[in-house]
């Protein structure tokens, strides 16, 4: 069963790329990895460096499933931010492939930012992400997120991070990815370990993610905070369809959950659940996005998508290379 359409008002520009001018001289360019346990801050961090939402963000865990770029290009630099699934132990494929996809990223950037929680002490996930970066050669920047809600009355927070730093010589940047506080020292430490470069991508853009999987992943943000939380990893958006008319553009985008009981909680009764879905997604979008769009949503079974590699390539959860 599939609910009513929903409509909704979206659109993204579907240009082409403009042409990438030649960089200045001393222009400094490079990919910088957000890497840390699973809800520390690590999409919000990214979408208050370039100045736009291109990640969603969730209270719930393992938010983040794929690795996505963003881009922030300044007189000076060129950061190409590359955000990554919390790394936790695996229960099922999916987890696999997420904890593989950030854990080949440690190795294929310029520069690490290992994100902390700033609420609470350093604890076994944090050591466990630390150990992994022992056997990098990539540089390492410790940041400990969330400073806006830190105790303070508890020093010892900032002295278990600090202990890990320390054992590691990394350096230490604490600021707020919600408020922003910290972010302009941790950005000009970062600037340090970027060698002198060219534009990778247009100055202009802030992801080279298309716009289908901005407009999934928009969805399943909505999915994520409206939901009981037995559904939201559970779920995965296809965008099956967009036809792009003068006045609107037409949407079709089928959410894949794994048992009956969930397609039935996404319904809602009368199909009220899937409708407050769409309207709220709808809203988040159209903050990104330019002009009508008449979105449409199903929900569908496919038992035990999660644990199969084919349905995940089929969903667009792969190995990265």
């Amino acid at each position: 069963m599939s609910d009513a359409p929903v409509n909704s008002d979206i659109a993204l520009p579907f240009d082409s790329l403009p042409v990438i001018p030649t960089a200045p001289a001393g222009f400094r360019s490079g990919f910088v990895g957000i890497i840390g346990r699973p809800n520390v801050g690590k999409s919000t961090l990214m979408n208050h460096l370039v100045g736009q939402k291109i990640a969603i963000t969730s209270p719930i865990a393992q938010t983040t499933r794929n690795r996505l770029r963003g881009i922030l290009t300044t007189p000076e630099a060129q950061f190409i931010f590359v955000d990554t699934p919390g790394i936790h132990k695996p229960h099922h494929e999916l987890g696999k492939v997420l904890v593989q996809n950030a854990r080949i990223a440690i190795d294929s950037v310029d520069v690490l930012v290992f994100v902390v929680d700033g609420t609470a002490e350093a604890g076994g996930g944090d050591r466990f992400v630390a150990q992994l970066l022992e056997k990098t050669e990539t540089p390492v920047l410790l940041g400990i997120n969330k400073a806006d809600v830190q105790p303070d009355d508890r020093p010892d927070i900032d002295e278990s991070y600090r202990a890990i730093a320390a054992d590691h010589d990394w350096p230490v940047v604490k600021f707020s990815a919600v408020e922003g506080t910290g972010l302009d020292e941790l950005q000009t430490r970062l600037m340090e370990y970027l060698e002198e470069g060219p534009y990778y991508y247009p100055p202009d853009l802030v992801t080279d993610q298309p716009e289908r999987f901005i407009m999934a992943e928009l969805i399943r943000e909505q999915i994520l905070r409206l939901t009981r939380e037995e559904v939201p990893h559970s779920v995965a958006i296809a965008i099956d369809r967009v036809d792009e008319r003068p006045d609107i553009t037409h949407v079709m985008a089928t959410v894949h959950v794994e048992r009956s009981s969930q397609k039935g909680i996404l319904i809602g009764r009368g199909g009220s659940m899937l409708k407050d879905i769409g309207t709220a997604a709808r809203e988040q979008i159209q903050k990104l996005l330019m002009g009508k769009v008449y979105l449409e949503l199903f929900v569908k079974v496919q038992p035990k998508w999660r644990h199969s590699r084919l349905h995940l390539a089929d969903l667009g959860y792969r190995v990265e290379k």
